[in-house]
């Protein structure tokens, strides 16, 4: 980034800001703050260690300063503004997960398209919501929900009773979430000592644990396979379980007699049902569910209670977008090219220069590809391509 364009967007992020009107974090005096500055040269410079009282009035400061990027600290302390860390004395922290798009599996930074990577992250987001929902039973009003303005998304916790997690329970919940440490179905099942069954000894029975987590998605998946058996012609069902890693042909006949005969057993989650094929079939839908489900979070990001995270209303300095809060009910709608594109950025044009053709995708109302050279372009394009490093301000 040369030095016109440095100053044009240190100008233009100062403009929004004398618009704007960010909110304030909650116990936003007991946080630490930082900034990263518009400096010369390739790299970053991260100013931290800041109280609010340091700061001053925060719309003022984001005038005055116009920083490239803007954070506040998930832990809370008796003097934020203090170093080192351990001098702050820690009072607790919000939860929080981060979400990278270009850090998901079943995405390619360098074939898939920015607009890709971030659907894509959409719907990990979504599955993170519903682990939060669902199995730790936070309601709506404890998530915090943000589009960082970059790669990804941005979820915090804020209630009693995460507060004072240390690492290694936030460690714990990361695991539960990527679905690791949770290796054999065994782990979801419940045993239970029953008598009889035409045994002259008790036996064990054996039961998948249906009414939540990991549990209840290998049940849905089980009992979802066994609808489908009940509904397909004999040797297509059979064919259908065979399909699974050490079900044979005898193996694929009793599951498909206990599918269709006694569904019922499959439905109270019985893994004894089909005898050793129930549970070998189980821990292949486990291990399905894990890589469709889980969710691949930033595990640094949620252990660490002393981590820095974007402010939501500030402009993020790698693309120009807005770091943007959203309520539950705009998700499914959000498009970060429409919705997190600054309205002072939206009406005028500019000049730019691109050494090389650039791929937009999407930004604001243009769609199309910008081959080399100088070309006037909507101001939103511009600063997202300058601020990604993809173009220069050409002169005036």
């Amino acid at each position: 980034m040369n030095e016109r364009t440095r100053e044009y967007l240190r100008g233009r992020f100062g403009d929004h800001y004398r618009r704007s009107d960010i909110a304030l974090p909650p116990a936003a005096s007991a946080r630490e703050w930082g900034f990263i500055p518009f400096t010369a040269g390739p790299g970053t410079t991260m100013i931290r260690h800041k109280s609010l009282l340091d700061l001053g009035d925060l719309s003022a400061f984001l005038v005055d300063t116009c920083p490239r990027h803007v954070y506040f600290s998930a832990g809370q302390y008796d003097d934020p503004g203090t170093r080192p860390m351990e001098d702050k004395e820690w009072r607790g922290s919000d939860l929080v997960f981060d979400l990278d798009g270009d850090h998901l599996p079943n995405v390619d930074p360098e074939a898939d398209t920015y607009a890709e990577m971030l659907s894509a992250c959409k719907d990990a987001l979504l599955r993170l919501l519903g682990f939060l929902h669902d199995d730790f039973g936070f309601d709506s009003e404890q998530l915090s929900v943000v589009f960082s303005g970059g790669r990804g998304y941005h979820v915090h916790v804020r209630t009693e009773s995460v507060r004072t997690l240390g690492r290694d329970a936030r460690r714990e919940i990361v695991e539960y979430v990527l679905g690791a440490g949770i290796d054999d179905i065994d782990r979801l099942t419940r045993t239970e000592t029953v008598a009889g069954m035409g045994r002259s000894t008790p036996a064990e029975k054996k039961t998948l644990k249906t009414d939540g987590g990991w549990g209840r998605r290998v049940h849905d998946r089980l009992v979802a396979l066994t609808e489908s058996v009940q509904t397909a012609e004999k040797a297509g069902a059979i064919e259908q379980l065979r399909a699974f890693d050490g079900i044979g042909e005898k193996g694929a006949a009793k599951l498909y007699e206990t599918m269709t005969e006694r569904p019922a057993e499959i439905i109270a989650g019985n893994l004894d049902a089909a005898g050793r094929y129930t549970p070998k079939l189980a821990q292949q839908l486990f291990e399905q569910a894990v890589a469709e489900d889980s969710v691949p979070i930033d595990e640094p990001v949620t252990t660490d209670v002393n981590r820095l995270i974007r402010l939501p209303g500030s402009l993020h300095g790698g693309s120009g977008l807005l770091v943007t809060p959203l309520d539950h009910e705009e998700i499914e709608a959000f498009d970060p090219f429409e919705d997190a594109v600054p309205s002072t950025f939206e009406d005028a044009e500019i000049r730019i220069e691109t050494e090389q053709a650039v791929e937009l995708g999407r930004i604001g109302e243009e769609r199309d590809k910008i081959p080399a050279g100088n070309h006037t372009v909507q101001e939103s394009v511009g600063v997202f391509l300058m601020a990604r490093g993809r173009a220069e301000k050409a002169p005036e």
